[in-house]
């Protein structure tokens, strides 16, 4: 891909593009599976800055609904999901750096039905929760079980949606807490967002020796928002390169595909999660592509892209992007 020879994890990395040695992340090689994100797990694996690694994740179920029988409030222990591969070591990663993570391809893996979406008791956008307390019954419990390859997501008889994956859980360490992995948050975490797939950059802060890199949470398709509170889960073969930028201090997470860049908060209510992704967008912009501060701000307001990753968790993300081809 051409574009990525101009991108900031090539022109800034220290492996500046080049590819290094493959690691197989397999679910063997993990063992146990980490419903956490800190730094107090054991590494599973050491890389250098531009190494590749191809990690076996498994779906946001852990595997645990088979069918469509298995409802999940009966299989699963709360809050006991959303699986994450890791830690991940990256070598002379220190707290004030940057990793760069290109998502290079995702995969299904296993028999079909792969693909799982439920609607779960006290969860999703429309749905009472501890959160959103209502007086008024839970929405019906739902499995459905869909079969997904590369060509597509057989929804029904009638619909088949596109395959587009993305990884819903993408983060580094944050450097003293220890936070569930259902939660978004300035380390990354789950941000559900759907730009972050194949052909996707993610740049995530290190706050901690190493990084300490989470992944997890693959889907085969998902909709603005994860409205149910669910995309298509399903296991994956997720092929990542890593690289490291040093001396790079970020708050939040960034994106960089082939047509934009994207800036991303977490937080609520959501009108706060876009205002920490476009505060951050327009200092980016200031900092690093010459623009004035309030010539930025007010560009955006007419050229500025919103997309929205979950609203449905413990905290929402929302990304702020431009395109490319105003940056000059």
């Amino acid at each position: 891909m051409e574009w990525l020879k101009t991108s900031i994890m090539h022109m800034r990395g220290v492996a500046h593009g080049s590819i290094g040695t493959t690691h197989e992340l397999t679910e063997a090689k993990q063992g146990k599976y980490h419903f956490t994100i800190g730094p107090y797990t054991d590494p599973v694996l050491s890389i250098k800055p531009g190494d590749r690694v191809v990690v076996q994740t498994r779906d946001a179920f852990d595997g645990l609904v088979k069918t469509a029988q298995d409802l999940p409030s009966k299989v699963l222990k709360m809050p006991f999901v959303n699986p994450q591969n890791g830690p991940i070591m990256v070598e002379g990663a220190e707290k004030g750096d940057v990793l760069a993570v290109y998502i290079e391809s995702m995969a299904p893996r296993g028999d079909n039905p792969r693909g799982t979406c439920a609607m779960i008791p006290q969860f999703g956008a429309l749905s009472g929760t501890s959160l959103t307390a209502l007086l008024s019954d839970s929405l019906p419990e739902i499995v459905r079980k869909i079969d997904v390859d590369e060509d597509g997501v057989y929804w029904s008889p009638r619909v088949t949606l596109p395959y587009r994956p993305h990884i819903g859980t993408l983060s580094c360490s944050p450097e003293i807490d220890s936070i569930n992995t259902l939660t978004p948050d300035s380390h990354g975490g789950n941000m559900d967002l759907p730009d972050m797939g194949p052909g996707s950059i993610t740049y995530l802060p290190v706050r901690i020796a190493g990084g300490r890199l989470f992944i997890g949470d693959a889907h085969a398709c998902q909709g603005d928002g994860e409205v149910c509170g669910t995309a298509v889960e399903y296991p994956s073969t997720t092929t990542i390169h890593v690289d490291l930028i040093k001396g790079w201090a970020l708050e939040w997470p960034r994106l960089e595909n082939d047509k934009i860049v994207m800036a991303i908060g977490s937080a609520r209510p959501l009108e706060d999660a876009a205002r920490i992704a476009y505060k951050e967008l327009v200092l980016w912009m200031e900092a690093e592509f010459g623009y004035d501060r309030w010539d930025a701000y007010m560009m955006l307001s007419q050229c500025g892209k919103v997309r929205l990753g979950n609203f449905v968790d413990p905290k929402y993300t929302v990304g702020a992007g431009i395109e490319k081809k105003y940056l000059g």
